[in-house]
């Protein structure tokens, strides 16, 4: 009955049904669901570095089943202890399915109110240590592999607020960890005699770890049924293992990921979600697991997320819609309808309730290893992340030696807006004439579309969220491509491989601003000593990503604001608009 019910909750609309029929029966033919359960590495290489020991995502859920005792345990004993807030510190992987539950379920009385900070601008550090502040704070700090940078500079600070207003012997019992065994933050949480420590399954990727303890600690703390979340998962499983299809009960995963690769060999790469309001947070981290699984050896499929919903023509021939549709929620029905009527391929999913979201979990991973199948990528492993990465460390060296990072000079200079562009300019009409000239159509045989990333070094809040939508809004209007929009350096941890990764079709427009309040990290817990602050380590960040799009042959159109963020980002887009 289950099974049945997971197959009526997907349906397609002008796909191309030849193409999809002949990679449904390919991936049939080759038994490539029964390989996957077999944990085969061959599916997707004859490698089995980061494959074979990253599938232990297909079990997690059963296997999280049989915590659950453990994790209901520590949240009675976190609520008896009377801590009021929880803020989870972590990136990408670790912090995108928290935050999911936290604004899809939101407060559950009784329980902890949960947080999440996964920014190194200082204002956001300033502002979360300013919510927390009167509170009884429990931390949770969450990072596989132990030591992201940007996960271990905000426990450093947190823990070094904690131990000077509740005591340096009792700050250990205000932070939990959730990491792979044997990393440097188990070390580090044993140390400092954290109150938990959470291992996870190290044969779980991060961006395929919603399911695992890194999603569901902080959903247990935040009050949400884990058990009734584990049995969508469970329901959709069970449907993904079906292998003959021809019984008449389709693997909906499996359809999903051979339509997700057939449509991206035939031009409809860019995969835009449109999501019922109350379950529109869910699409950041199908964004970061499409991205991240798929952005690599030159394919890449665009996860598009939080576009305008437009009229049909605003839209070109590269795209692919995904509509997830509430029971009872008609919002974005008469726009689909549009869409549709007008020939856009659309595939909607259709969801009782947001615990269904448990069940989407488990799809999409399942149809991200089958689409990584479809396009012939390993869709575990992230190879150009590390070149960012590399440059970021080398910023914060020179930084620390010379006391300032490398400056360029601007190629033009607009009131309190320097511009870097490559190219010499006399205003910024010019500067956009100038960018969207690479602008691709994808109309010559065998190239793609481009598309528009905006990356905004800036402090993520309501006011910059308006302004960078009306940016994007215009962009996508008056040029027909999908944008895109992400803050740094969270977007490093999502967007990041696919940007220097893929086909090279994107263009990127990267926004940074001078700091204000700036606030020290500190080079160990418990010590006051620091040789980097968050606003460096943010502009090192932006510089070294600049630097590897530009090492990777990506174009890069930089803006730095020295005065109002939300006026500057105006300018700019009435510069788009007059042109």
């Amino acid at each position: 009955m289950e099974i049945d019910k997971v197959k009526q909750r997907i349906s397609g609309f002008n796909l191309p049904e030849v193409l999809v029929e002949v990679e449904y029966n390919r991936l049939k033919k080759d038994k490539i669901i029964k390989r996957i359960w077999n944990l085969d590495h061959t599916v997707w290489s004859d490698n089995p570095e980061e494959i074979s020991n990253r599938l232990g995502w297909l079990h997690s859920h059963r296997i999280m089943s049989d915590s659950l005792l453990k994790i209901y345990d520590f949240v009675k004993q976190v609520r008896d202890e009377g801590y009021t807030r929880v803020l989870l510190l972590g990136m990408g992987g670790s912090s995108l399915a928290p935050e999911v539950f936290q604004t899809v379920f939101g407060f559950q009385n009784g329980f902890p109110d949960l947080d999440v900070l996964d920014s190194t601008d200082p204002g956001a550090v300033i502002e979360k240590e300013q919510i927390n502040k009167a509170s009884k704070n429990l931390f949770i700090v969450s990072t596989k592999s132990g030591g992201t940078v940007e996960t271990t500079s905000l426990m450093k600070y947190f823990y070094n607020i904690t131990a000077a207003s509740a005591g340096k012997q009792n700050a250990g019992e205000h932070f939990i960890a959730i990491t792979d065994p044997g990393s440097g933050l188990e070390e580090t949480a044993r140390k400092l005699s954290f109150r938990k420590i959470f291992l996870n399954d190290p044969n779980i990727g991060g961006r395929y770890s919603a399911l695992s303890y890194f999603g569901l600690v902080p959903a247990g703390l935040a009050g949400i049924n884990l058990g009734l979340l584990l049995q969508k998962a469970e329901n959709m499983s069970f449907n993904a293992q079906v292998i003959d299809c021809s019984t008449g009960t389709e693997n909906t995963s499996a359809w999903l990921g051979s339509a997700l690769g057939a449509l991206a060999k035939n031009g409809q790469d860019k995969i835009t979600f449109i999501l019922s309001p109350a379950i529109r947070p869910f699409g950041a981290w199908i964004e970061q697991l499409l991205a991240e699984s798929t952005g690599k050896k030159g394919k890449g499929l665009l996860p598009v997320y939080g576009e305008t919903l437009f009229e049909p023509d605003v839209y070109a021939n590269d795209r692919l819609f995904i509509y997830f549709r509430l029971t009872g929620d008609t919002v974005n029905d008469k726009n689909i309808n549009m869409l549709i009527a007008a020939g856009h391929p659309v595939i909607q999913l259709d969801l009782d309730d947001q615990y269904d979201l448990g069940s989407e979990f488990f799809r999409w991973m399942m149809a991200t290893a089958v689409a990584g199948w479809s396009l012939g990528i390993n869709p575990f492993d992230q190879p150009n992340v590390e070149s960012s990465k590399m440059l970021t460390r080398k910023l914060v060296s020179e930084y620390q030696d010379k006391g300032k990072l490398p400056q360029s000079s601007p190629d033009l200079k607009v009131d309190d807006i320097e511009v870097f562009s490559g190219q010499s300019a006399d205003n910024l009409q010019q500067v956009w004439s100038n960018f969207k000239m690479a602008v691709k159509s994808g109309d010559k045989k065998g190239q793609g579309r481009s598309y528009i990333a905006i990356q905004a070094y800036l402090k993520p809040n309501s006011q910059n969220d308006r302004a960078l939508q009306d940016l994007r809004d215009i962009i996508q209007t008056s040029l027909r491509v999908a944008v895109t929009v992400g803050y740094g350096p969270r977007y490093l941890h999502s967007t990041g491989q696919l940007h220097k990764g893929d086909a090279g079709n994107g263009l990127f427009i990267q926004l940074t601003a001078e700091i204000s309040g700036d606030i020290p990290i500190p080079d160990h817990p418990g010590d006051q000593r620091s040789s980097i602050s968050f606003g460096m380590l943010k502009n090192a960040q932006a510089l070294g990503d600049r630097q590897a799009l530009t090492a990777a042959g990506r174009k890069v159109l930089g803006f730095h604001f020295h005065g109002d963020i939300k006026n500057s980002i105006k300018r700019l887009s009435d510069a788009i608009e007059g042109f």
